[in-house]
């Protein structure tokens, strides 16, 4: 894993120079994968790096691992509390869908917990506008085959360093970059809301998901909901579709 760290900060320090930025910028939420971001970041650039906490209505243990983190890399921080914003604005959404008799509750947990991670995604852009970085997602392989991500929330990034690393990799990396165990032994969680974690979302573990990606055999269930979840998000991985050229045909 000492090779692969080597090798990515090597890779951000080339994206940033190709497009000529100062430096780069994570969301930090505790997590694991932000961890092992908000790490590498500050080795390929020491003084030009930033971890942005950003609680929403959230667990307040989240914040303090953010916390800890900032302490272990030693990376600059700033703290953006959204959650009056999210409050004030997924209410005047609701009211004015409300006021059509169109609202739908059962749907209501899912629109708010991607409000979370797009206004998330809002702020890093304006902060990365700021001191002119790159925006760094934290996804890895995992998240990404099975479409684990707000489209334009989490999913909204610049750069996915650890795109091809497994979940198990990724801990892997983490120890090697001296990650506390707090944050390794942590259940994975994307904050969306209180008690939430990523596998009782998904119904499937990282482990499975890894071994799946490894080519590895796995319950025929598990196998079948993988695959069903990596279909049904196809659209996350691609940008959006457009019509094709209607210039290059008469128009009648």
């Amino acid at each position: 894993m000492e090779k692969h760290i080597e090798q990515l900060v090597k890779w951000l320090q080339m994206k940033v120079d190709e497009a000529n930025v100062n430096g780069l910028v994570v969301g930090l939420s505790g997590g694991i994968d932000s961890t092992v971001v908000a790490y590498l970041i500050k080795k390929a650039f020491p003084n030009q790096s930033l971890g942005v906490i950003m609680p929403c209505k959230s667990d307040g243990k989240d914040e303090s691992d953010a916390q800890l983190v900032v302490k272990g890399s030693g990376i600059e921080s700033l703290t953006v509390d959204l959650s009056d914003e999210h409050e004030l604005l997924f209410k005047n959404i609701k009211k004015q869908i409300q006021s059509k008799e169109t609202w739908d509750n059962e749907r209501e947990k899912l629109a708010d917990a991607n409000l979370r991670a797009r206004l998330r995604m809002s702020t890093l852009y304006t902060i990365a506008t700021n001191y002119n970085y790159l925006v760094v997602g934290t996804d890895n392989a995992a998240e990404w085959y099975t479409g684990y991500f707000t489209k334009y929330g989490d999913g909204g990034v610049d750069l996915v360093p650890l795109l091809h690393y497994t979940k198990s990799e990724v801990r892997e990396l983490a120890k090697e970059l001296g990650v506390p165990d707090e944050i390794i032994n942590k259940a994975p969680s994307a904050g969306l809301w209180e008690g939430q974690t990523d596998e009782e979302e998904m119904g499937v573990s990282y482990d499975t998901i890894d071994a799946f990606l490894r080519g590895e055999k796995i319950n025929e269930a598990d196998e079948n909901l993988i695959i069903k979840m990596h279909e049904r998000t196809a659209h996350k991985r691609t940008m959006p579709p457009s019509p094709p050229d209607f210039h290059h045909f008469t128009l009648e």
